[in-house]
């Protein structure tokens, strides 16, 4: 569990690194603001007292992303490479059986870096910010809270057919988020029947939508449109942004969520790394 010292000092770092780039880095405050106790899943270095790299462990069932920074004035000293080389042997002793190494897409002193790694380009993924545009609210799907054993077996099957998860995966990614997340886990519903999920993370005045996912038989009904929709609604009564994520590659969802209002305004690269064991 990070204390509010360490999370100011990520995120004030993250401010520092950002500036001098000019991009994004994808540290997921959501999930280090929820942290399980004694985890290993962070990373710090400090000079004179003043933090100036950090790696964070991201599990996704059987995946761990790491993303990390050093402060400009502190890089080409190889605090990141003994950052990196801490974050792959916990994911080693947790035996994730993937790690994908996040860079921003416009970060050319990751990219360097990257050329020192034993790794390869795996995939690209876009951040979505929805723009303001007119969206229906059609009551013939509804969203309502997952509470009950039988909607959390849903989205076990969704994790699997959506995501790729095998089964005991998805229950236990499921059961962490749970356990250490504050997230709005949504049931999608039509006919009366469970169609779907979608997870609402609200941090740092924003709203972020994850893990949205219909049903193989259900897709192109509208489901999935008439769903997200709402979801949109409902965060901007709120007054929030809304953004979300998804792989470049993945047309279908990015034609639906251009659809929908949603642009992209930033893109992270994805490397898998090479276990040389």
């Amino acid at each position: 569990m990070l204390t509010k010292d360490e999370l100011r000092g990520i995120k004030e770092l993250q401010e520092i690194c950002e500036e001098e780039g000019g991009f994004q880095l994808k540290l997921n405050f959501d999930m280090l603001a929820n942290r399980a106790e004694n985890s290993q899943e962070d990373f710090f270095h400090y000079e004179d007292g003043k933090l100036v790299g950090f790696l964070g462990s991201y599990g996704f069932g059987n995946k761990a992303e790491l993303c990390g920074m050093v402060h400009p004035d502190y890089r080409r000293k190889g605090i990141f490479s003994r950052l990196l080389g801490m974050g792959l042997e916990a994911a080693k002793i947790q035996n994730f059986e993937t790690v994908l190494l996040n860079a921003p897409s416009q970060s050319v002193s990751a990219k360097g870096f990257l050329t020192t790694v034993p790794c390869t380009y795996s995939f690209a993924e876009y951040q979505m910010k929805w723009q303001e545009t007119s969206l229906n609210e059609d009551p013939s799907v509804t969203l309502r809270p997952s509470y009950s054993d039988e909607d959390m077996e849903a989205e076990i099957q969704l994790e699997v057919t959506a995501f790729g998860f095998n089964e005991k995966e998805a229950r236990e990614y499921n059961r962490r988020l749970r356990k250490t997340s504050s997230d709005q886990h949504l049931i999608i519903e039509a006919a009366g029947k469970t169609a779907g999920k979608i997870r609402v993370a609200e941090s740092n005045g924003e709203a972020w939508i994850y893990g949205f996912a219909v049903f193989p038989e259900l897709q192109g009904k509208g489901i999935g449109r008439k769903a997200l929709s709402k979801v949109v609604l409902m965060e901007r009564q709120k007054g929030l942004p809304v953004f979300l994520e998804v792989e470049a590659e993945n047309a279908h969802a990015l034609k639906l969520y251009e659809s929908c209002g949603f642009k992209s305004y930033h893109s992270q690269d994805y490397y898998q790394y090479l276990n040389q064991d």
